[in-house]
């Protein structure tokens, strides 16, 4: 389709026109006229205590005054060492209040993973808990490191009375002791102020609010530069998705981690802005959520596939009470159809596709959340978004008519460029003959004629077979068909005569039976074209995954590469 343009202004099926302005709005003018709008209403949940929008915004306005006691100004880059517990809440805006930077790690990072990530992005203060799968971690990186202090949490603290007690008593060995040390600072004693310093001023198109971490499009983990801006831009494109907003009460379940580009814009901003209230939950257990959804009846639960499978999978499943949810919104991998169809036939609610990176903020499409939309696509854009084809290879020029080609998107949740990576910015955008800059994305796809983009595959996962690209997409499509399968990731096998040849390798569903991966080959190849036949289907237990929960090929490309050294 030349023209996708033209089918969003007049097909386009989210509620209100698809190029709209969105004026540029700080972070913290959007925070506090949530809380000065909502007041001691409830924002957040956690495991059964509340903290108000009043509560909340007393905790960030300390932090940020703590922080601003200890030297810390606009410009400094903080860190978040944190799964998702209230203290990551009041110190994320407290963060953004004071005019610094956040940097988000993962809880699951690696001593040599955080200590890269803190010297690249020149943190100076680092936020955790007393947790010991990450004070320990914290503690090595801020004596290996040119981190200047840590600022230590208590979990026990956040939690209601009668759990509080509980959970000193019955996880005593997952609490680390906090080390007498001048460099270290209890979150209690940053926060023991009367928070009345003033907001900084910030300037949203200029000053960055986060920076990402994110492995892009190629190469080594890079951080994403987003200024408040593509923040606030991307939280008010998601809550315009939703028709019912404004006429029912928001509250969503929050198992997506916070440190994650995903929740952090459909999960939090997003539901601070709306003035709804956030379920939250350490990380996903898919017996807590069970739970957490009969006990608090949200209406939404943003997640990726492999949640909602495993939701499906909980023998809890079919006496859980699933009436409150309406939209449950999968991104961060492709839904697979069949999934989609079990989950909504099981819940009644809606599971939509969407797409987006970290270097959108978050979110580029999605499927409407009443509208048709139409199964294994990513939906349209966002309002105020734009999305091309450009060639495989050369970005310089659109793709050809009817062809797939390379996703470049425009918007206002755009990134300003990669951290300390000029370099970069050559192969990360490009632009068109009116001076336009695209992001380049490194996925495959195509538009059709109602303006829906289906992603194809991405660039370097396409296999080069005897001159023939193969995306491995379409294979794992075709495995999701058969009932056995569960899982399913094709990777480009070295083969001396055609230089790559695709293989399979899948996981089962429980009941599959006996299955052989033989079988499977044999079922799979006579459905898809000769130069995408693969050579084996090899059965696993399980697949790699990522942190929040992705089938991983760059995981199992490195599995396979550990077992063929054995």
């Amino acid at each position: 389709m030349s023209d996708p343009e033209h089918a969003w202004r007049t097909a386009y099926r989210h509620p209100g026109p698809w190029d709209q302005h969105l004026p540029p709005l700080s972070m913290a003018d959007a925070f506090d006229e949530s809380a000065r709008r909502m007041g001691n209403t409830p924002l957040l949940d956690f495991l059964g205590r509340h903290y108000s929008y009043a509560e909340t915004l007393d905790g960030a306005n300390r932090v940020a005054c703590g922080l601003k006691a200890l030297g810390y100004g606009p410009g400094d880059r903080i860190g978040l060492f944190l799964p998702n517990v209230p203290h990551y809440v009041a110190a994320y805006y407290g963060i953004l209040k004071l005019g610094a930077t956040v940097v988000n790690f993962s809880p699951l990072y690696s001593v040599e993973e955080l200590e890269a990530q803190v010297e690249d992005s020149g943190t100076r203060l680092l936020f955790t808990i007393s947790a010991t799968a990450l004070l320990p971690t914290a503690l090595k990186v801020l004596d290996a490191s040119s981190l200047e202090r840590l600022v230590v949490g208590s979990v026990a603290g956040a939690l209601p009375a009668a759990k509080s007690l509980l959970y000193r008593w019955l996880r005593a060995k997952e609490v680390a002791e906090k080390p007498d040390d001048p460099r270290i600072l209890a979150f209690s004693q940053l926060i023991a102020n009367d928070g009345a310093c003033a907001t900084a001023a910030i300037d949203p198109e200029t000053h960055l609010a986060l920076i990402q971490y994110t492995g892009g499009t190629t190469g080594l983990p890079k951080g994403a530069m987003l200024t408040h801006a593509n923040l606030s831009a991307n939280a008010r494109q998601v809550a315009k998705l939703d028709p019912d907003l404004g006429t029912t009460k928001d509250k969503v379940l929050g198992v997506l981690p916070f440190f994650h580009v995903f929740a952090n814009t459909c999960v939090l901003n997003r539901t601070v802005l709306t003035g709804g209230e956030i379920v939250m939950l350490p990380r996903f257990d898919a017996a807590q959520a069970l739970a957490a959804i009969g006990r608090t009846r949200p209406i939404a639960l943003p997640g990726v596939p492999t949640m909602f499978q495993a939701l499906l999978d909980h023998p809890k499943a079919a006496s859980t009470d699933w009436s409150s949810l309406k939209y449950c919104i999968s991104g961060g991998a492709p839904l697979p159809a069949e999934l989609k169809t079990r989950f909504e036939a099981a819940t009644g609610a809606k599971l939509l596709e969407g797409y987006g990176l970290s270097e959108s903020s978050g979110v580029v499409s999605a499927n409407p959340y009443k509208a048709e939309g139409k199964s294994g696509t990513i939906g349209q854009p966002i309002i105020g978004t734009r999305v091309q084809l450009v060639d495989k290879e050369d970005a310089t020029r659109p793709a050809p008519e009817g062809e797939p080609g390379e996703i470049v998107v425009a918007g206002p949740q755009i990134m300003a460029g990669y951290w300390n990576r000029p370099d970069t910015d050559g192969t990360t955008f490009c632009y068109d003959d009116a001076g336009q800059k695209w992001l380049r994305t490194g996925d495959v796809g195509q538009i059709d004629e109602d303006g829906f983009i289906r992603i194809v595959d991405r660039i370097k996962d396409m296999i080069a077979v005897g001159g023939f690209k193969v995306f491995p997409k379409h294979i794992e499509d075709v495995l999701y068909r058969h009932p056995a399968v569960k899982e399913a990731l094709v990777v480009g096998m070295p083969d001396a005569y055609r230089g790559e040849t695709p293989r399979a390798y899948v996981s089962l569903n429980d009941d599959a039976g006996l299955v052989t991966g033989e079988a499977l080959r044999d079922w799979l190849n006579p459905q898809v074209g000769k130069h995408e036949r693969v050579d084996a289907v090899v059965i696993r237990a399980k697949l790699p995954k990522t942190m929040i929960g992705k089938l991983s090929r760059k995981d199992l490309l490195i599995e396979i590469a550990l077992e063929g050294s054995a």
